[in-house]
């Protein structure tokens, strides 16, 4: 069973249709959109900090999203998805982003709408992300701009394939 546990007289609000899975954790002074999926062992704790997350939004299998006492809360925009074994922490995340699997965002980030942050890349402290570009590395850096064609193709695709994933599970 899913824990979804109020703390310090704050509790998870969720909107509909979201699906969580039987082991995710949703902790505190969370709001989520509509359509959001939290996948298997995914924690989304928001207890020193708020957490704010928009519609269709997809945490995936063992990502953590997390905030700074406080400093950073963490908002994450609508059509976003965070891969298997991200971490979010204190950031925002503007619409229509991918963060890739065992990425990092630390604190105080900017990720401007329809960027990447490319898998296994650590976006470190206050770190500005501007629209449109792709990052990667440790540390990550901006390696190109993004095209039309993985806009439709990875982070349109990625998160309408969670939408209908997420059905199956209903």
């Amino acid at each position: 069973m899913s824990i979804i546990k109020s703390l310090l007289g704050k509790n998870p609000q969720l909107g509909e249709n979201c699906f969580i899975a039987e082991n995710a954790v949703l902790i505190g002074d969370l709001v989520a959109g509509n359509d959001c999926s939290f996948w298997y062992s995914s924690v989304i704790r928001a207890d020193v900090n708020y957490i704010r997350i928009g519609n269709k939004v997809n945490i995936q299998d063992n990502a953590t999203i997390h905030c700074t006492y406080e400093k950073y809360p963490t908002e994450i925009g609508n059509n976003v998805s965070i891969g298997h074994n991200a971490v979010v922490h204190g950031c925002t995340i503007q619409d229509d982003v991918l963060i890739g699997m065992h990425a990092v965002v630390m604190d105080g980030c900017l990720i401007e709408s329809n960027s990447i942050i490319a898998a296994g890349a650590v976006v470190t402290q206050n770190t500005h992300i501007k629209s449109g570009e792709i990052w990667a590395g440790v540390p990550a850096k901006k390696i190109k701009t993004i095209s039309k064609e993985l806009l439709e193709g990875e982070i349109h695709r990625i998160a309408n394939n969670y939408l209908k994933y997420s059905s199956w599970y209903r």
